[in-house]
């Protein structure tokens, strides 16, 4: 009998350390988090973006949590533009929807999706910030967290 051992991907890895410390004390600064809490919170975005990088198929969506993160790091254009380019060779557009209506059951169906995208990738999944009461799902993308292609003309 064998064992595999599956080695997790480190999504603190995808930014400089440098990069990662801004970005989480943004996280702390506009969203009121804890240290402890914003690190947590930006290591599961770049997480995910580090899933819609290479996932194909439906598309993805961050937990409110995990888009505060996010946000902190579309607001560092230059920096995100290049690990876009980067790690998924394009930009990986935001695209709210807020006005989108949402028939019974489908919130949970994209964050649960991401989810196991995000493990059968390799990047650990912090559940409390997927999947907490005060946590349902982002509605300020659709179609556009990972397979968008960039717009036409941008140069990104």
């Amino acid at each position: 009998m064998s064992v595999v051992v599956a080695e997790r991907l480190v999504s603190r890895s995808l930014v400089s350390d440098e990069l990662f410390e801004c970005l989480v004390a943004r996280v702390e600064r506009d969203e009121g988090h804890e240290p402890e809490l914003a690190v947590r919170i930006v290591d599961q975005a770049l997480a995910f973006l580090g899933t819609c990088a290479v996932h194909r198929g439906e598309p993805l969506s961050p937990s409110r949590m995990v888009d505060a993160g996010w946000h902190a790091f579309v607001l560092h254009t230059r920096e995100y533009r290049r690990f876009c380019r980067r790690i998924a060779g394009r930009f990986i557009d935001h695209v709210p929807t807020d006005n989108l209506p949402a028939g019974p059951g489908e919130l949970a169906s994209p964050l649960h999706r991401t989810v196991a995208a995000m493990r059968i990738i390799g990047y650990a999944v912090d559940d409390e910030l997927w999947f907490s009461s005060d946590n349902a799902d982002c509605t300020g993308c659709h179609n556009g967290c990972h397979d968008d292609p960039p717009p036409v003309g941008e140069g990104y």
